[in-house]
């Protein structure tokens, strides 16, 4: 059994009282989200976001604040006094900070040093503005906080790509969730708002030992105690008489901890980068947290096919990931396109989504990735690293590497499984999505439950809007698009016909009604007519520009 709350270099979690403390402190500093949006200001603020601290640091170059002295220690990780310390965090010595591993004196000074970043956290109850959930997160320090190359054991904090799966992950009550490659926990601590259990895995445990810390550091705004807390990687379906508690962390790789079990929800920001593979390269050579040791997008593969096996009915995982575009052509002589090889990885039975919203070139990749861990700053190394990488994707006759979220169901009892789907979104989309996701997984039942939809009643969304477009004195409009104003923001081309059942699609006459009006209208009646526009009508309830009345 491995003791998650006294790991070597991370955080200590063995003194809850300690870490309540440490919170009542920063909450009297209003060391929270909107406290340090308010003293940085907007553009300090949105740069620190981006990893960016210079606009920080000139903003608290002079301040004297108690909150500017926390933020200046774990955010913009500069030297603090240890006096000034003790003053702004009263109920902990700077002993006590040590011990906990949150600080570290700076040699030959009476002054100490951030040993992690730990900063706020929150989201409003509503998903839109103010943040109504103050928490905090324990994580490694950045490249842009700490010269040299991070380490290869790095526990990544709040980053982006971690935005983007909450945003886009379904909020709806589960019994029981999974968080697969938990990190710092952040997709842990949305997950407790709305499941009753979960367990959560890494193959790191330091990643752990910080998910433990960010626990206990939260627990009353994550409505937790610590029974509710495991401590050890015990997996609670090997003993039938013990009670399983709110929350398990175990370590172990991909879903070799949840072995036998199964969840309601899966969600997972997986190691899914693409790095070159080196002979007799061994883990400690890896970044564990974006690189998950196989060649390829071949980590990314293995969730899709394995994920749905540990799926309840009726469950949905969702996740990130990249996936490789190749430049040959496929088995039919055609072009390859970005969704041929993911479409490979789908199990049968099994409902899937893939939305790409992003593709870049290998050397695009490489650049991006070499950044992210800060290994540009000696050229010759970076030089042979992006080279390492160039030759990596040519071996494997690689073109480009898209990225998005994948969405995989397992279909209820009685359920059929829809088509898989395949959307690439490249423009920006309404956050949080999560909401948008689940009520086009709804149309789709809805759609899929019923023989047909000729009787139904059917009315235009709220944020559908038409756009018609015509040359300096044409008598009709050469294109007519009809466009979301939320969600994923569709844009749709509407033929005249199409265009004219949206027009009258006010809930007053039907699916079959307004088609057969539409055939007299434009003297079409023939069965191909009304059979396509039928088609169109499904596409457009299941996109959701439509909407039963």
């Amino acid at each position: 059994m491995t003791d998650f709350s006294t790991v070597p270099d991370a955080p200590r979690s063995d003194n809850p009282d300690l870490l309540a403390a440490l919170a009542a402190d920063l909450l009297a500093l209003d060391y929270t989200v909107d406290g340090v949006a308010e003293l940085l200001g907007e553009e300090a603020h949105q740069a620190l976001g981006r990893d960016q601290t210079v606009p920080a640091v000139l903003v608290l170059r002079e301040s004297t604040e108690p909150l500017a002295t926390v933020c200046k220690l774990w955010l913009l990780a500069q030297d603090i006094q240890n006096k000034e310390l003790s003053v702004v965090l009263p109920s902990l010595s700077i002993e006590t900070l040590s011990l906990l591993g949150l600080i570290e004196a700076v040699p030959g000074a009476d002054r100490v040093r951030a040993a992690i970043d730990l900063r706020p956290y929150g989201w409003p109850a509503d998903g839109k503005g103010g943040n109504d959930t103050n928490l905090w997160v324990a994580s490694d320090l950045g490249a842009h906080q700490r010269p040299g190359v991070l380490r290869h054991d790095h526990v990544l904090g709040i980053g982006q790509a971690s935005l983007t799966l909450a945003q886009g992950t379904i909020r709806r009550e589960v019994n029981k969730a999974l968080d697969v490659g938990t990190g710092c926990g952040i997709q842990l601590f949305h997950l407790l708002q709305h499941a009753k259990t979960v367990v959560a895995t890494d193959i790191s445990v330091r990643a752990l030992a910080f998910t433990r810390f960010n626990l206990l550091l939260n627990a009353p705004a994550l409505g937790l105690n610590v029974g509710d807390l495991e401590p050890n990687d015990v997996n609670p379906a090997g003993n039938p008489e013990r009670v399983a508690p709110r929350v398990s962390l175990r370590l172990g790789s991909l879903l070799e901890p949840v072995a036998g079990e199964s969840f309601d929800l899966i969600v997972s920001n997986p190691p899914f980068v693409i790095t070159p593979r080196h002979f007799g390269e061994d883990a400690g050579q890896q970044f564990t947290y974006r690189d998950g040791g196989l060649a390829g997008d071949a980590i990314v593969e293995r969730l899709v096919r394995e994920l749905p096996a540990v799926l309840a009915p009726g469950g949905t995982a969702q996740m990130l990931g990249n996936w490789e575009i190749k430049t040959t052509a496929n088995d039919a002589g055609a072009p390859v396109e970005w969704s041929d090889r993911p479409r490979l990885w789908i199990p049968e039975g099994v409902q899937a989504w893939f939305i790409q919203r992003e593709q870049v070139s290998p050397g695009g990749y490489a650049e991006t990735w070499l950044q992210d861990a800060s290994q540009g700053r000696e050229s010759q190394a970076y030089v042979t690293a992006y080279e390492n990488y160039v030759l990596d994707f040519a071996s494997r006759a690689v073109a480009g590497i898209g990225f998005g979220y994948i969405l995989l169901r397992t279909p209820a009892a009685g359920e059929g499984v829809p088509e898989a789907r395949f959307e690439e979104i490249l423009y920006p989309i309404e956050q949080p999505v999560g909401p948008h996701l689940a009520a086009a997984l709804d149309r789709e039942r809805w759609l899929e439950h019923r023989e047909s939809i000729h009787d139904e009643l059917l009315v235009v969304a709220e944020d559908v809007t038409e756009e018609r477009h015509q040359r300096p004195g044409a008598e009709h409009p050469g294109v007519i698009l009809l466009r979301q104003g939320a969600g994923l923001r569709r844009t749709n081309l509407l033929s005249t016909e199409l265009a004219g059942f949206v027009s009258a699609s006010d809930g007053d006459l039907t699916v079959a009604a307004l088609i057969g009006a539409l055939a007299d209208l434009l003297d079409r009646p023939d069965a191909e007519f009304s059979r396509n526009l039928y088609s169109e009508v499904c596409n457009l309830v299941r996109d959701g520009f439509l909407l039963p009345a």
